[in-house]
């Protein structure tokens, strides 16, 4: 079953996509103008997701939160129940007040698999039950009432991830808020800016206290965040383009060729050229 309801004036797209044997993600290269966020529910047994040429163990009866911009593929996608909707249908930046998922469950760099206990599936059945209903009704509220829905969902699922990452301890909306700007600001910016000094400043905090407050929520530093989010971005150039290494040193905001190869390497094991000549280093969730 694969339903869609498009806005023709914004070109907002919602899809609700469930036991599809060939459901797969639009390829990073083709992906040029329909940029569609995820919820994957994985409603069967534990199998393996491929992102960005990377294998993950994804659990049964579990969900996972997908950015925009990663390319990945199922190993059983029969089992899969999946939303996607792209920026012009519903802006989770000028909606976070409502949501408050960015910078945390969307675009953290960090994948958030979430399990699902029989009461949190129990409200994701009857949520998707109303979301079927109303995608087959036409009518002029539709819209607004599939935002309604998908709201709602966006808020359960980030109110699942903070329980099972986020100690109760350390679930301070002040604090949460500065990790999540960060990690947005980091998103917007990192191809040009590679210092936690630079992000810092746009927040009015010191680096040392946004190593403190991350020490609350990851196990990576500032900085570390910065660069995995440039590798992230190396892998699918290299993997789904056919820009020189040249050309994507300086795209990621590199002077040096010479010198972002050995970033590259550093932090894969592998040269840019091996990376792209190879395979991906399995990485295991």
């Amino acid at each position: 079953m694969k339903l869609i309801v498009s806005d023709h004036k914004t070109g907002g797209d919602l899809l609700l996509i469930s036991g599809e044997e060939n459901f797969d993600r639009f390829f990073y290269t083709r992906d040029k103008t329909k940029k569609y966020f995820t919820i994957a529910w994985n409603t069967g047994a534990s199998q393996i997701i491929n992102i960005d040429g990377a294998d993950h163990v994804f659990n049964g009866n579990t969900l996972l939160p997908l950015m925009f911009d990663q390319t990945f593929t199922f190993e059983r996608s029969a089992n899969i129940i999946a939303w996607q909707f792209n920026r012009e249908f519903y802006c989770l930046i000028d909606h976070d007040t409502e949501v408050s998922c960015v910078g945390f469950l969307f675009g953290m760099g960090d994948l958030l698999f979430i399990p699902l206990d029989d009461p949190s599936q129990s409200k994701l059945k009857v949520l998707l039950d109303i979301f079927t209903q109303e995608l087959h009704i036409k009518d002029k509220i539709q819209n607004d009432m599939l935002i309604m829905l998908l709201k709602r969902l966006i808020i359960m699922v980030t109110q699942m991830a903070r329980t099972e990452y986020i100690p109760a301890e350390n679930n301070q909306d002040q604090k949460l808020d500065i990790f999540r700007k960060f990690n947005l600001l980091v998103e917007m910016n990192f191809k040009n800016e590679h210092s936690v000094n630079f992000y810092a400043g746009l927040m009015n905090k010191s680096p040392k206290t946004l190593s403190n407050i991350f020490s609350l929520y990851n196990d990576k530093t500032p900085q570390q965040v910065i660069q995995a989010r440039i590798i992230v971005e190396a892998r699918r150039l290299l993997s789904y383009t056919t820009k020189s290494v040249k050309q994507i040193t300086y795209e990621l905001g590199f002077e040096d060729p010479a010198y972002f190869c050995n970033f590259f390497k550093r932090h894969t094991r592998q040269s840019p050229a091996e990376f792209r000549n190879g395979k991906a280093q399995p990485v295991a969730a």
